[in-house]
């Protein structure tokens, strides 16, 4: 699939192709459309390059579920 992005609109925004696709890809990970792994590939970056953009937007590195957090809480592992 492609989408095409008018250069005009990626001059107003400041942004690049590669920006774009960065933003993108840290707010789908952001709403648990995609996991780490899989917005970091559709980057283009490794792991740590990519949770390094997720901090830079100042968003989680890691989603917790209510359901993880009770099981620490109760001292044992998911799974």
């Amino acid at each position: 699939m492609t989408i095409n992005v008018p250069d005009d609109i990626l001059k107003q925004a400041g942004v690049t192709e590669r920006d774009l696709l960065i933003e993108l890809a840290c707010r789908l990970f952001d709403a648990e459309k995609l996991v780490k792994a899989d917005a970091a590939r559709l980057c283009g970056l490794d792991r740590p390059a990519f949770e390094n953009e997720l901090h830079k937007r100042r968003l989680p590195l890691y989603h917790t579920s209510l359901e993880d957090y009770e099981l620490d809480r109760a001292g044992k592992k998911a799974g």
